[in-house]
């Protein structure tokens, strides 16, 4: 059976910690989509983890891991990364990544950097991790996929004469930077040729025989609906689709094999980077939320930065919700409201004058206003409940108006970081 994992709203809901408890019942996870630019927070027995490359059942000796060829891969984070796994008394991991994968390469991230200096304040807030320009490598055609380090020599090299043709012309004319030369470009094609061999495979085969063998696979997402290249607040938006249909693209699965569809769900609004978010709050309301928010304030996986802070958007996220084909929520993070006397939740917005539940496309969003009700709390730590019944009544109903209004079960609720802080409905 396959099961998807992803995001309803920016990101940062807590789609690594979902992964990790499932992964308990699962045989393989599969990174479909992404790349290096979001992080996957992960607190279990051997600590506290940002994963970024890594699937989150790494920390499952049961489990085989996959990087999808769907993934914008950045050997330098995934070396980095199983290193410190290691260093931190992780037993180490069964991975495979795609042949078919394509590699984010050094020049990438320094186009990224380059184009977020061009642009000043008009900048994406890109993370710099080289995404959009790999991505946009890679539907030109002059991506290289991991395959092509292990076939004739002389083929790759004349590849890189073709890139680097493009490349050194928009170095030279639009970011005036020094040229990239082909030997150094081949030589760390090489590096990660070497590095890269223990974990190489055809991951289609291996994953269409595990289909065969009904295998539990989990397709784990990276961002979230919001942030989809077609259906996110375009243009600040990822460069890579985000919703469970692509994990069909992304591992090379069936789309009918995909059964069910987590879709996580933050009981409040983070998000990093710009764009469109109409519940954002600001100042001392917005530090005091930050401050309390995630596993040790709400501050970005990859980049350090502080997230932008807002209520639950309930409009966004059944928006989200339809776009990943929900089937069941996970809703996290809810511990953190209990300091709050009153809730606020956004139930609508305001366009033009008038109300409407529905999330518009970017032009209409960015003139729409929330539209807030107040919701009671519960004044009280709810870490360490197992039971849904134990929870205060206006935790529950809280839990319960979000899932009239998102309109899909929510099935899982998480009121600490830990593995172990879930609560079955």
């Amino acid at each position: 059976m396959v099961k998807a994992i992803v995001g309803a709203n920016w990101g940062d809901e807590g789609k690594g910690k979902i992964t990790d408890v499932l992964a308990n019942d699962s045989d393989i996870v599969i990174r479909f989509q992404g790349g290096a630019n979001a992080g996957h927070t992960i607190v279990n027995e051997y600590g506290k983890f940002a994963l970024h490359q890594l699937p989150s059942g790494v920390f499952h000796q049961n489990i085989t891991n996959i990087i999808g060829n769907g993934v914008a891969f950045s050997v330098e984070n995934f070396v980095k990364e199983i290193a410190e796994l290691e260093s931190r008394g992780v037993p180490k991991p069964k991975i495979i990544i795609s042949d078919r994968a394509q590699i984010v390469m050094p020049y990438h991230v320094a186009f990224d950097c380059y184009e977020e200096e061009r642009l000043g304040k008009n900048s994406f807030g890109s993370t710099k991790s080289g995404i959009a320009p790999f991505y946009s490598d890679k539907y030109s055609k002059i991506g290289f996929q991991i395959n092509e380090l292990y076939d004739d020599p002389d083929s790759l090299r004349e590849k890189i004469k073709h890139a680097l043709g493009i490349k050194n012309a928009i170095l030279k004319n639009l970011y005036n930077k020094p040229e990239i030369t082909e030997e150094e470009v081949f030589d760390k094609l090489m590096e990660y040729k070497e590095a890269l061999a223990p974990y190489v495979g055809d991951t289609f085969e291996f994953i269409h025989n595990a289909l065969k063998d009904g295998k539990n696979i989990l397709l784990e997402g990276q961002l979230g609906s919001l942030k989809d290249t077609d259906f996110g607040i375009y243009p600040m938006v990822t460069s890579s689709n985000t919703i469970a249909g692509y994990g069909a693209v992304g591992a090379g699965i069936p789309p009918y094999e995909i059964k069910e569809v987590i879709t996580v769900v933050k009981a409040y609004s983070s998000a990093v980077g710009a764009g469109e978010f109409v519940s954002e709050i600001f100042g001392e309301e917005a530090d005091e939320l930050r401050r309390r928010g995630g596993d040790g304030g709400e501050f970005g996986a990859t980049t350090g930065r502080p997230r932008r802070m807002g209520w639950l958007d309930l409009v966004a996220t059944r928006y989200g919700c339809k776009v990943q084909g929900a089937t069941q929520v996970a809703f996290t993070v809810l511990d953190v409201l209990g300091y709050l006397d009153e809730i606020p939740v956004c139930i609508g917005y305001e366009l033009d004058g008038e109300v409407i539940d529905y999330f518009p496309s970017t032009t209409k969003l960015k003139r729409c206003k929330p539209i807030l009700k107040k919701l009671k709390g519960w004044k009280c730590s709810i870490s360490g409940i197992k039971e849904y019944d134990k929870l205060p009544k206006e935790c529950r109903d809280y839990i319960e108006f979000a899932e009239e209004q998102i309109g899909v079960p929510i099935k899982m609720v998480s009121n600490g970081p830990s593995r172990d802080d879930i609560i079955y409905r």
